[in-house]
Parts: structure tokens; C-alpha cells; sequence
């Protein structure tokens, strides 16, 4: 478990952030211009936590394809579902679906089944608690989501002080997912331009 949740989480929302980028080249000129003179340099956990825009892309790929669709809890107590009264008992296994807690409208302002990294800035900053959980929520959240999102914004920082994707075209970059422990792009394919 903590091979496939330490490593293929974090490379698979690598992947979705390439793809996304190459598709929304407007994304990937807001990145670079945000890095500005920073082109080249190592950037310290303080300057990577200071780039507002990438993390809000980084949220935004978190949120439009979550590595991990769902997350299933066994119930300490019993409970009743709210709106339906379907009673629960402990020791219950529940199933959240996380992939559809990330495009629920009751939750986001903004279409969810939009990738716009700008939600984070504005009308959608305030969304429910629980309607972002990639990393699950609660106190069983993932103990390794810090150094998670470390590893996500020190490995786009440098792609993209240093290439620019393009879209590979229809063909080999339509898109779509597959699911199995983690949501993976069915069909990827970006060019690749050093800068």
C-alpha cells in the first residue's frame, strides 16, 4: 500500500498535469511568467510555496482527475445517512468517491468538468472542506500529502522552467482516463520543447 500510495499516486497526477498543460497552453504561459527570473534556479520550499499560480494549477489537476478516485472507511459509531435516513451501523465499510466529489455542482462554482486553475482564486477558493479530498480528509488523511505536494510543485517547477509541452494532437493526446487503484489518462501524447 505505501509503495503504490507513495509513489503512483504522485506520478500519475505528474502525468495529468502534463497532459492538462499541453492541452491549455494559456496555463503554461501563467506558470512560466508567475517563475519569471527563476528560470534556471533551484528554488528553496519557501519560493515554492510563494508560487500561487502553480499551486492553484496543482490544486486544479488534484481536483479535475484525483490520482486516487475514492477512499473507503470503516464507521467507529452508528449513523444515519443524511436526506435518505439509510441507517449505518459500526463496523460499516463506506465508499467516498472522490473523482465525484470533484465534479459535483452543488460544490463548485465554476463547472467542474472545466479545467480552470483561476477557481482557486476566486469564486471557488472557499469550496466545501470535503469536496477537495485527494489526499482523503479527516484524521486518516494521507500522513505523506506534505511531502506529496512537495514533490509536485519542485518536479512542474523545474519541467517548466526548462520545457514547454504542446498538445501531440487528436490522435495521441484525446484524453479520456482509466480507472484501477489510481485514475491514469488513457491517451497521452505532448511535444516536447526545450526551452
Amino acid at each position: 500500500m505505501f509503495l503504490v500510495a507513495g509513489y503512483e499516486t504522485t506520478s500519475t497526477a505528474l502525468t495529468w498535469f502534463v497532459h492538462l498543460v499541453s492541452k491549455n497552453p494559456r496555463v503554461q504561459a501563467k506558470i512560466k511568467a508567475e517563475l519569471g527570473d527563476n528560470k534556471s534556479q533551484r528554488l528553496s520550499i519557501e519560493q515554492l510555496d510563494s508560487l500561487e499560480y502553480l499551486n492553484c494549477v496543482i490544486d486544479e489537476t488534484l481536483r479535475f482527475a484525483p490520482p486516487g478516485s475514492y477512499t473507503v472507511r470503516n464507521l467507529t459509531i452508528d449513523d444515519r445517512l443524511p436526506g435518505s435516513g439509510i441507517q449505518l451501523y459500526k463496523g460499516d465499510e463506506v465508499m467516498i468517491n472522490i473523482y465525484n466529489l470533484t465534479r459535483d455542482k452543488r460544490y463548485w462554482k465554476i463547472d467542474p468538468d472545466l479545467f480552470y486553475p483561476e477557481r482557486f482564486q476566486g469564486v471557488d477558493k472557499d469550496h466545501h472542506p470535503y469536496a477537495l479530498i485527494p489526499f482523503g480528509g479527516g484524521h486518516r488523511q494521507c500522513v505523506g500529502q506534505d511531502l506529496a505536494r512537495l514533490e509536485l510543485k519542485a518536479i512542474t517547477t523545474r519541467l517548466m522552467q526548462h520545457v514547454t509541452f504542446g498538445d501531440g494532437g487528436q490522435e495521441v493526446n484525446a484524453g479520456g482516463h482509466k480507472r484501477e487503484f489510481t485514475l491514469h489518462p488513457k491517451n497521452v501524447g505532448v511535444t516536447i520543447t526545450f526551452d
